[in-house]
């Protein structure tokens, strides 16, 4: 009975692990899913009836089982559980380890078999504390944690296990020489190692957030730039034409004067024209938004993008100028970029003003309609790795005031849209 609790345990760790450490999700066909769980219950009766712990049979379920289960390639799903089986197995060496020293001073054997269970335990709550402390608490997975800090943490935790296994037998064949300040000796510096091991997880995570910050920082910085090219060009224009102005003046008087009033109309035309192109066309109610959607207007228009905006708001001077780049700047960046492979691209923005908050739409034509079931989109680009912030930067500017976001795809007249809903309230409680 006991090899079938191993089986079960062990397999609900590597679950706990790879959807809430990896964010690895389900099979969306539920059949897979109860294979996978009879493989492990059928390996568990197996040990039990010939009364074994095979690796072989160990190495087998705990892949198969693994690859079954969750959606995703099979070669990743192979490796991570063939890393999870390893790092598990150490982890559980050392809760075996902390329970024989806590109980009975070493590793006597006494014919207790239940430790590997309570060991089970006590390596789950690692793993609990290391996905609420480090992983949750950061919105950091271990997914995004670069692989040499994965393996670094296998190489460290293996030559933390070989130095405690011959240790642990030293102790063992000669525990009647030793007494219980030996042992408390050799239980803090396990617990030192397990501690190590999340000092390496978390320098690892503060290497994520800090590239991460750094992507965020340039990409502002990138959209900061284009809009200040924007403006230099318009300043650049509107000097020319202020130069130009007297000479303009001069034209226009000695049309007049020889009473050729249609020419003077004709020019009058072509100079108001001219100016047209200086004024902002877009007027949000905000002069910094101003900015932006103009921005986005005139490279949607050098793209042969429809764009139009509606609606109006009194301010929003209470958003930081670097959050409401950060959230516009995202949201049209993307829907320039979706919209660019359609046949008839469009972009719609609306702007609704509540007394309470702020609502703002983006609606986009798309090549094909979305599935925003999850309400979280993953890049479509090759590079994942350096892609796919801007909705994760969306997501965390609508988030730190306190608003709410939703997204939808749909068929408007035959032709598939993408819409994002964001309401930011207008006071944000602290």
């Amino acid at each position: 009975m006991i090899y079938l609790v191993d089986n079960i345990l062990n397999y609900l760790i590597y679950l706990f692990i790879i959807y809430f450490g990896f964010k690895v999700h389900p099979r969306k066909n539920k059949f897979f899913c109860w294979i996978s769980v009879l493989i492990v219950l059928c390996a568990g009766m197996f040990n039990m009836y010939f009364e074994t712990d095979s690796p072989i049979v160990y190495i087998f379920w705990s892949v198969l089982s693994i690859c079954l289960f969750f959606e995703e390639r099979l070669l990743r799903l192979g490796l991570l559980s063939i890393a999870l089986m390893y790092f598990t197995g150490i982890m559980d060496t050392f809760s075996v380890m902390l329970l024989q020293i806590l109980l009975i001073g070493g590793g006597v054997e006494t014919g207790i078999t239940w430790w590997m269970e309570i060991a089970y335990v006590i390596s789950f709550f690692i793993y609990f504390l290391i996905y609420m402390k480090l992983l949750k608490k950061n919105e950091v997975y271990l997914n995004d944690i670069e692989c040499r800090y994965k393996v670094a943490i296998l190489v460290q935790s293996s030559i933390f296990q070989m130095f405690y296994n011959f240790v642990f037998v030293f102790f063992n064949e000669n525990h009647t020489m030793y007494g219980w300040d030996a042992y408390g000796v050799f239980f803090v510096s396990i617990v030192g190692a397990i501690y190590a091991i999340f000092l390496t997880l978390s320098l690892a995570i503060k290497n994520v957030l800090s590239n991460k910050q750094n992507k965020e920082l340039q990409s502002f910085m990138y959209m900061q730039k284009e809009q200040y090219d924007y403006q230099l060009q318009q300043s650049i224009a509107i000097r020319r034409f202020k130069h130009d102005l007297t000479n303009h003046i001069g034209v226009l008087r000695e049309l007049v004067n020889r009473k050729k009033l249609e020419e003077a109309k004709e020019y009058i035309d072509t100079m108001w024209n001219i100016q047209d192109e200086f004024e902002l066309k877009i007027h949000t109610g905000d002069s910094f938004l101003d900015v932006i959607m103009n921005y986005y207007l005139y490279i949607a228009t050098k793209e042969n993008i429809k764009f139009t905006v509606s609606g109006k708001v009194t301010t929003i001077t209470y958003i930081e100028m670097f959050d409401i780049t950060t959230l516009m700047g995202n949201v049209l960046q993307n829907a320039i970029e979706a919209t660019q492979k359609t046949n008839a691209p469009k972009i719609r923005v609306e702007l609704i003003e509540h007394k309470n908050e702020i609502f703002i739409v983006v609606s986009n034509s798309v090549v094909e309609k979305i599935n925003t079931n999850n309400n979280f989109l993953k890049t479509s680009k090759r590079d994942k790795k350096n892609h796919g912030f801007g909705f994760k930067n969306i997501i965390a500017t609508v988030e730190k005031y306190q608003g709410e976001y939703y997204m939808d795809s749909f068929v408007e007249n035959g032709e598939p849209i993408f819409k994002i809903s964001i309401a930011i309230p207008k006071e944000i409680n602290r």
